[in-house]
């Protein structure tokens, strides 16, 4: 899935952040691309490409040029802890999710929500996705409705 790839790509960027976000990107995708071609298991289980690449590329450059608006988004509904004492996986879920609800025009708030929670229920312990659910959630609740939060009727 495009989602859990561009999360994995997030979090490692995370350990490099003075790393090239273009060079990283570029890296990334040609090591994986290259590991494909030599028919090995990719590094990235569950990824498949094709149209999803647009948004991998999207999510990925978006949550880095909005990366202080994202975290201070972040920060004010994350009640009582700072940034830098939160786990890089669930900051960098947190971060894909926020940029989804406030610039991904086609992403319900409540799917992006709903894929964040998964995530951490992934690759964090077992109280992360609460903490994930009750911070984003506020966040979203905070956010304007787009057209694609309205409910959809029943047919």
């Amino acid at each position: 899935m495009a989602r859990d790839f561009t999360f994995r790509l997030l979090f490692a960027k995370t350990f490099v952040p003075d790393e090239d976000a273009d060079r990283f990107y570029k890296n990334e995708l040609e090591g994986l691309f290259e590991m494909w071609a030599q028919e090995q298991t990719p590094p990235y289980d569950g990824v498949e490409f094709g149209s999803e690449t647009d948004y991998v590329k999207k999510v990925y450059f978006g949550v880095l040029d909005n990366i202080d608006d994202i975290d201070a988004r972040i920060s004010a509904a994350a009640v009582g802890w700072s940034l830098s004492r939160l786990a890089k996986g669930v900051l960098t879920i947190m971060r894909l999710c926020v940029y989804e609800m406030t610039s991904l025009d086609d992403v319900p708030k409540r799917v992006a929500l709903n894929e964040a929670v998964e995530l951490a229920k992934k690759y964090d312990d077992d109280s992360a996705p609460a903490f994930v659910n009750g911070v984003l959630n506020s966040i979203a609740k905070s956010l304007p409705d787009r057209e694609c939060d309205a409910p959809r009727s029943k047919a």
